[in-house]
């Protein structure tokens, strides 16, 4: 019996029977030969852990703009935390480790520059709704591995689809992600913000914090066992009602006091007209597009449609890169 195949069987005698199982996942758009080693689950996380999307998350705005300090999330930051604490109810909860750790390791990937500042922006020049969740899908569907995309499972990209909160993914695995990314976000965003001055811990709205705790170390682990005791042998995940309510009312601080705070988003302005005018110099100069998406040009995608997937999978820095040498004069020199 092939390693692959062990796994498989382990599966079905160890997970819980609201779990997906890797022998039966609905499969990949294009067939392929299966592993011997790996399900196919492992084979779309380490599609995702190798992909050029993924490491470029590395340098790509969570909530402060190119901050000054070591400790501050970046994306990629906080699609690790997600992951972990994704696993964490995964793993307590007897669902699919490596399902629920490629969902979360790729629900980000298709994030732009500046955080949601570029969504903004690109919704604003490109005449539709420009979403992180629906270009995550695109992303390693037919932009990844030069076009050709990582051929990942259904599950696996319904799961990045549909990781948002007012969404409802396929699989049991997909929801725990779901939660898990408002579990992190909030609590290393609220982290975030007291190291900079910007929040105190003793200023966070008490009916929250006396539900949840008052240290991000302990809000997270609160929260995960919630999760776990509300949810076992069920399929639903979900919080209590009393531990919901506290994080949407702790979300909602955040928007009105970090997310929209006129000290942290200062720069946003000079980030959203970077993104606004790369789209419409590549829009008037197409011929300046990369090689791999002047090919996409060629291959009947529109315009609109190739400029924005080139846009969006900028770095923070290269976007600001770009920008400067099309709009930015250089300094004569004579050699």
């Amino acid at each position: 019996m092939l390693l692959r195949e062990l796994y498989e069987q382990e599966e079905h005698e160890r997970l819980s029977k609201y779990a997906s199982f890797s022998d039966e996942s609905k499969g990949r758009d294009i067939p392929e030969e299966e592993s011997d080693m790996r399900t196919v689950y492992q084979r779309d996380r380490d599609r995702i852990l190798h992909s050029k999307s993924f490491r470029r998350l590395k340098h790509k705005t969570q909530v402060f703009l190119a901050p000054y300090g070591d400790h501050y999330r970046t994306r990629l930051t906080h699609t690790l935390e997600v992951s972990q604490i994704a696993r964490s109810i995964a793993k307590a909860l007897r669902c699919n480790e490596e399902l629920t750790e490629a969902i979360a390791l790729a629900h980000d990937i298709g994030h732009t520059p500046f955080g949601h500042v570029g969504e903004r922006a690109l919704t604003a020049v490109c005449g539709k709704k420009f979403c992180h969740n629906e270009n995550g899908v695109r992303v390693v569907t037919c932009i990844e591995n030069d076009g050709k995309g990582l051929n990942l499972t259904y599950e696996v990209k319904d799961g990045i689809l549909n990781h948002k909160t007012d969404l409802k993914p396929a699989t049991l695995e997909g929801d725990i992600v779901r939660i898990s990314d408002k579990i992190a976000y909030i609590s290393h965003d609220i982290d975030d913000g007291i190291r900079a001055d910007v929040l105190m811990e003793d200023a966070l709205p008490t009916e929250c914090t006396n539900v949840l705790g008052h240290s991000t170390r302990d809000r997270i682990d609160r929260m995960i066992h919630n999760v776990v005791e509300n949810s076992i042998d069920s399929p639903k995940v979900m919080m209590s009602e009393d531990f919901w309510e506290a994080l949407m009312v702790l979300r909602k601080y955040m928007f009105d006091n970090l997310y929209t705070n006129p000290i942290v988003k200062g720069e946003e302005t000079k980030a959203e007209e970077i993104i606004i005018l790369l789209y419409k110099y590549f829009m008037d100069n197409p011929e300046q597009l990369p090689l791999e998406f002047k090919e996409m040009i060629e291959h009947s995608e529109s315009l609109s449609d190739v400029v924005c997937d080139y846009i969006a999978g900028m770095t923070d820095n290269y976007a600001v890169e770009v920008f400067q040498g099309i709009y930015i004069p250089k300094s004569w020199i004579n050699l």
